[in-house]
């Protein structure tokens, strides 16, 4: 089993794409890397190991609350170590899972939920939740629910972020658009595109429109509509065996991007997030889809008006909502239950409304206590910066369901290279349906393939 596990780990991480809710969370930064080893207790105190990806301004963040818990306890010291990528961290633990070396906790993103479970090697917290009496309503339903499988809490929901559509007001305004007035549909975004490209002598010099090619978006604008990634509700209500991202709802995020192409108010920013970014704060572009975690840094570093609202949607669709992104906190099991209970004393402090709203307030993303915005220093960023609670409202207004619990499944980094490489096709010209179903079709022997090695 062992044996199996190191395979499909190996292929997982050969076509991992990163991280989609921050580019913090996804490169290396500041931080002593180091080994996850369960050395002998701190001066009497229990030890709790926690392996995380967050590097830069965010690991100095998480660095403080950590210390501040510290502080507060006489039993329990817990170690922050910085362990790379969310896919160089999940390389190290597998080599460790299972063994008194593993770490006691650690941070790994969305879309490892299915493969976390799979491996065998972890603690779902739902037997401290049951064990403590705990209340989980107290956590933004919309985000733990992605970590919820059949009524079991698996981990602890922690960075958390969504896609958000931005744009330049001072843009809108030149182009004679109502800069508090986002376009909510297709059809208003395609024609807000046309009006807001710029070209002369054949050169354009601003386009209107751009999508990251990146999986995550599709995903996004897939659930938006009430569309399912796979069967199974989403892999949701059984294994995954086929895509079905590839019918009609699909199409429809396919047919705009490839429309808008053609029309030529649609930017290929290609797949590296700061290059996007730049492309909006340049000018080259005027409207774009972000992740929650950045919009923060983007009117900090924009020289003009930035505006931020919810994603637009096919013009005869119900909006449903978002998919939650970012990462959450594993226990691993197989280690001593005193350093578990240990642990689950430090996650119910990361829950804190107090805590939360720290978090909110200095990495950007979302609080998983909404109680947290109820705080006065979110309430006084909020006034500074708006955008942030755009981003908020967008996800509590989110529909309850398997479409915006979001897919579970093991292959997903693989799936999504696949999508993007569809997405890429669609500027040479390909069309859409075709782009689409050749997508699905290699997800599909994707699925298949992963599903006879776990013996499905």
């Amino acid at each position: 089993m062992k044996q199996k596990f190191l395979i499909v780990l190996s292929a997982f991480l050969l076509l991992i794409l990163g991280a989609c809710s921050s580019t913090n969370a996804g490169t290396n930064g500041s931080g002593a890397e180091g080994e996850g080893t369960n050395t002998e207790e701190t001066a009497g105190k229990q030890e709790v190991v926690f392996w995380h990806a967050m590097s830069g301004e965010l690991e100095t963040v998480l660095n403080d609350i950590v210390a501040d818990f510290n502080e507060s306890q006489e039993n329990i010291e817990v170690k922050p170590i910085f362990q790379g990528t969310y896919e160089e961290a999940l390389t190290k633990f597998n080599t460790v899972a299972g063994t008194e070396d593993a770490p006691t906790i650690m941070q790994t993103f969305e879309v490892g939920t299915k493969y976390m479970i799979d491996s065998g090697h972890v603690q779902p917290v739902q037997k401290f939740i049951d064990e403590d009496n705990y209340d989980t309503s107290q956590w933004e339903e919309n985000i733990s629910n992605y970590y919820s499988v059949d009524g079991e809490q698996y981990s602890m929901p922690f960075n958390s972020s969504t896609p958000i559509f931005v744009y330049n007001k001072d843009a809108f305004k030149e182009a004679g658009l109502d800069p508090e007035k986002a376009p909510m549909t297709y059809s208003e975004l395609k024609n807000a595109a046309k009006k807001l490209t710029k070209t002369e002598g054949g050169e354009t010099s601003q386009y209107g429109f751009s999508i990251l090619n990146y999986g995550w978006f599709f995903e996004e604008m897939l659930a938006e509509q009430g569309g399912h990634y796979v069967d199974n509700e989403n892999g949701r209500s059984g294994n995954a065996t086929k895509a079905t991202f590839n019918d009609e709802l699909g199409l429809n995020v396919f047919n705009l991007i490839s429309d808008m192409h053609k029309e030529g108010t649609f930017f290929n920013v290609g797949q590296n997030w700061d290059d996007m970014r730049a492309a909006f704060q340049s000018g080259k572009i005027a409207m774009y889809l972000d992740s929650s975690a950045g919009i923060k840094a983007m009117v900090d570093n924009s020289d003009f008006e930035v505006g931020a609202s919810y994603l637009p949607i096919p013009d005869d669709a119900d909006r449903e909502g978002v998919i939650i992104g970012g990462a959450s906190v594993w226990m691993s099991s197989g280690i001593n239950e005193d350093k578990q209970k240990a642990a689950w004393e430090f996650m119910k402090y990361l829950t804190t409304p107090e805590v939360q709203a720290e978090w909110h307030v200095k990495s950007g993303y979302f609080a998983i206590n909404p109680a947290a915005y109820d705080q006065d220093i979110v309430k006084e960023e909020w006034k500074k910066y708006p955008q942030l609670k755009v981003t908020v409202d967008q996800l509590s207004e989110t529909k309850k369901g398997t479409a915006t619990q979001g897919a579970l499944i093991s292959v997903f980094p693989e799936s999504r290279q696949k999508v993007v490489s569809a997405m890429e096709s669609l500027y040479q010209g390909m069309d859409p349906k075709k782009a689409l179903d050749q997508a699905a079709e290699e997800t599909n022997r994707a699925l298949e393939v992963a599903n006879k090695k776990q013996g499905n």
